[in-house]
């Protein structure tokens, strides 16, 4: 029970990761809020968890767009008022947004995915540093991926605004160390989740010949287990952990499960961050 009477939120949980991540939540003892943009799912969802929640845990579910200031402060008061101040926030809640030439996408599409992705991440947090700073303590955990590592052609708007993602955490770990309020991103790896399902129905013209046939195979082989990202959220959010910010870790290719034993470390490191690379570093000498 690493998680025994703490009181988290994780966004993005009506389905896939997010929905993974509460059921871990509830399976180590915590109190868990949801949300979602869809009420029948979230609350589907919240149904399913109480089934799963001991009789001391409490669960609770609300439609949210977390990229709307008005309804993420109206989420944390109620959540305020069903479970008390909020300790963990996972924040999953994402889209991939338009695929294609960046030239040829409509703007307000592009534009309403990185509302999602970036102000869907920063607004929740804004709510819940001041629960964790009322408490005396915290972790935030932000949904990263491939896209803030490496170059995402023809989905140009998940590839900024994660990157954008993973640079925040970075910026709201350093502002936030000496108030115990750890803040990390996560890379949960290739999920077989409807964001595949987008890709392979967008097809090979909007995305490129390369990724599609990636998604192909990613679809063949299984992908991640979902599971595995959630249990990275469960050791981010547990005291074990206490110590490590401001860093991205990668659920399936990173060995966190030790990370505890390196924190000293990591704390004095630019591991598992995202850094310019000079020529020197390359050993060139321009």
């Amino acid at each position: 029970m690493k998680l025994k009477n703490k009181i988290s939120l994780v966004t993005g949980a009506s389905q896939g990761l997010g929905k993974a991540i509460a059921y871990a939540f509830v399976k180590e003892g915590a109190h868990v809020a949801i949300c979602a943009r869809d009420g029948k799912l979230i609350e589907a969802v919240a149904d399913e968890l109480r089934a799963q929640a001991g009789n001391d845990q409490k669960i609770f579910g609300a439609v949210c767009d977390v990229s709307s200031p008005e309804q993420v402060e109206r989420l944390f008061a109620d959540i305020s008022a069903q479970l008390g101040p909020v300790e963990i926030l996972v924040n999953n809640a994402g889209v991939y947004g338009p695929k294609g030439p960046s030239e040829s996408v409509r703007f307000a599409e592009w534009a309403r995915a990185i509302e999602i992705n970036l102000y869907g991440t920063f607004l929740p947090c804004q709510f819940a540093i001041r629960d964790m700073k009322s408490v005396g303590r915290g972790k935030i955990i932000n949904l990263s991926g491939g896209g803030a590592t490496a170059p995402l052609p023809r989905i140009s708007a998940y590839a900024a605004s994660k990157a954008a993602v993973v640079r925040l955490t970075e910026t709201l770990a350093e502002e936030l160390r000496e108030f115990l309020i750890d803040v990390n991103a996560i890379a949960p790896g290739p999920l077989n989740t409807r964001l595949l399902g987008e890709v392979l129905s967008a097809g090979s013209d909007a995305v490129g010949k390369l990724f599609y046939e990636k998604s192909l195979k990613q679809l063949d082989s299984g992908g991640v287990p979902l599971e595995k990202a959630a249990r990275l959220c469960v050791y981010l959010a547990a005291e074990v952990s206490a110590g490590i910010t401001g860093k991205l870790i990668s659920a399936p290719w990173d060995p966190w499960e030790d990370l505890h034993q390196y924190s000293h470390q990591l704390g004095k490191s630019d591991v598992y961050t995202i850094r310019r690379i000079v020529p020197e570093d390359r050993g060139l000498k321009w």
